[in-house]
């Protein structure tokens, strides 16, 4: 189902010296450009203020403050000195030097803001699970307020198997700018290595079974990712996006700095091995369930019940993939259907399953649940919390036959 214990490291077949720069000249890249945003933020909403602060400090001018300011704010970047600023008509010197003060993107619109983030919350109402419940991590929530119905231990870290690949497919869909899964990308080749296959095989990992040479379309590297949790699929699919798993990482731990979750979580691969490292709880999976299932080619992904890969050499009639997690749960009355979902399992964490289900009115609820016995009896732990806190479908009363 998910990925089984892996202590050793993938050897990746390039020279490690060049590989180490490459990822140092990468991280800094990354932090400048980290750096630069948060100059443009801070300058642009407290520049005024506080230039007035040292207006009523030092009793100089505000031209003089804000320059001042600007100076100190820009010293890691600038070397040369500035010249004077350029002062349009009708327009007073300390005016023409404020406007020179600001990053030329924030003179000509403010920065951009991110969309709001999906937060969860416990409120009076929010209840514990009952004895029947067996898994010893969990939460179901209302997918539209972010109310915790019910949980337990929610918010406690623990390792989430191979339910670290809805951010895998979440953070390779953003990367790729993939919104509804009509994109040319996803029918691009990728043709499977040694290192990967090795890297599945020595981690006793699920797969697919891509063979080495073997070219997968990345829409397959999707499918294979969530359906039947292959480590070869998630491997393809991080090298493909990144060049590399590690600097996929990259990728994955930002996508939890922007949903609001580097706090509570961090993730060193992208397939689910246990790591003391790679942590995370079940309302951050839960979050991270919700912002998938908004990308509406994960959630075709996520919700696919079979699917065919693409005809290869190697395999002339395609592979037949199976969610066998939404097959079984299908027949089970959960007051609803149940969209989308994944499973994972490590020892450490035993069964484990986060999923997006609907209810007869057409509202959304995320359940997660982790530390279960076996598939099956996460599959009765989901079923439980469903029917319990998801509305009864009322019974349809047919009129009483004319006598």
């Amino acid at each position: 189902m998910g990925a089984s214990v892996g202590t050793e490291e993938w050897v990746e077949d390039f020279d490690a010296a060049a590989e180490q720069e490459r990822r140092e000249r990468r991280r800094k890249r990354i932090e400048e450009m980290k750096r630069k945003k948060r100059r443009a933020q801070i300058l642009y909403r407290c520049v005024p203020a506080g230039a007035a602060v040292l207006l009523l400090l030092l009793g100089v001018g505000v031209g003089i403050a804000v320059h001042g300011n600007k100076g100190h704010a820009a010293s890691e970047e600038q070397t040369e000195p500035s010249a004077a600023p350029v002062q349009a008509k009708g327009q007073t010197p300390e005016e023409a030097q404020r406007e020179e003060t600001l990053p030329q993107e924030t003179q000509e619109q403010p920065p951009e803001e991110q969309a709001p983030v999906f937060a969860v919350c416990s409120t009076d109402q929010t209840e514990g699970f009952g004895e029947e419940i067996v898994s010893q991590y969990g939460v179901l929530i209302d997918a539209e307020t972010g109310e915790i119905l019910t949980g337990r231990q929610a918010d406690v870290r623990m390792n989430p198997a191979s339910m670290t690949k809805i951010l895998t497919v979440l953070t390779a869909a953003d990367a790729l700018k993939i919104q509804d899964g009509s994109e040319p990308v996803l029918d691009d080749g990728f043709t499977m290595t040694i290192e990967i296959t090795d890297y599945s095989y020595v981690n006793d990992c699920s797969n697919v079974g891509f063979e080495v040479g073997e070219v997968a379309t990345v829409r397959d590297l999707f499918y294979g990712t969530v359906l039947p949790s292959g480590a070869d699929a998630a491997l393809g699919l991080a090298t493909y996006v990144s060049g590399s798993q590690d600097a996929f990482m990259e990728l994955m731990n930002q996508k939890l700095e922007q949903l609001g979750l580097s706090d509570t979580s961090h993730f060193t691969n992208c397939v689910g091995l246990y790591d003391d490292d790679h942590y995370t709880t079940v309302c951050d999976l839960a979050v991270m369930m919700k912002a998938a299932a908004d990308n509406a080619f994960c959630r075709q992904v996520l919700s696919a019940h079979t699917y065919n890969t693409s005809f290869t050499q190697q395999h002339p009639e395609g592979m037949l993939l199976s969610n066998w997690f939404l097959r079984r749960i299908e027949d089970r009355d959960t007051h609803g259907e149940v969209l989308c979902g994944k499973t994972g399992f490590v020892n450490q964490s035993g069964s484990c399953a986060a999923s997006l289900a609907l209810d007869g009115n057409g509202r959304e609820y995320l359940c997660v649940t982790a530390g279960s016995t076996s598939s099956w009896q996460c599959i009765d732990d989901q079923t439980d919390l469903f029917q319990h806190y998801l509305p009864q479908p009322e019974t349809e009363t047919l009129p009483p036959s004319a006598e």
